[in-house]
Parts: structure tokens; C-alpha cells; sequence
């Protein structure tokens, strides 16, 4: 009988982690991702414009595209 004890114990001591756990990643990959948003189609133009060139827009959807396709 004791180690059915133990069984319960171990197994309400998973699934107690395994729910903490779950919150806590969702709260950390929040935070993440609102210091650092995804690239978007105004953050590539940005950037060729720091490059010094002007894009159209099949340039930057062919980035945005590629960036997409790697990921």
C-alpha cells in the first residue's frame, strides 16, 4: 500500500512540473518575442535602405519569402 503512495505522489509531482513548466515557457517565449518581433516587410526595407538601396517590392518579398523558407 505504501508504494502506491510513492505512485501518486511521483505521478501528481509530474504532472504539477509539467503544468508549471508549460506557463512558464509561454510566459518566457512572450517576452522573448517582444524584444525581438520577427523580420517584417518594413524591417526589410529598412535595412536595404541602410545598405543604400531602394527595394521594390518583389525584392522584398522574395527576402521576406526566402527568411520564410529557412525557417
Amino acid at each position: 500500500m505504501e508504494w502506491l503512495w510513492y505512485l501518486l505522489t511521483g505521478l501528481g509531482g509530474l504532472l504539477a512540473g509539467g503544468i508549471a513548466g508549460f506557463f512558464i515557457a509561454r510566459a518566457w517565449f512572450k517576452n522573448y518575442l517582444k524584444k525581438n518581433p520577427p523580420v517584417n516587410e518594413r524591417m526589410i526595407r529598412e535595412m536595404m535602405r541602410q545598405m543604400g538601396r531602394t527595394p521594390s517590392e518583389k525584392q522584398v518579398r522574395q527576402i521576406l519569402n526566402s527568411m520564410n523558407q529557412v525557417k
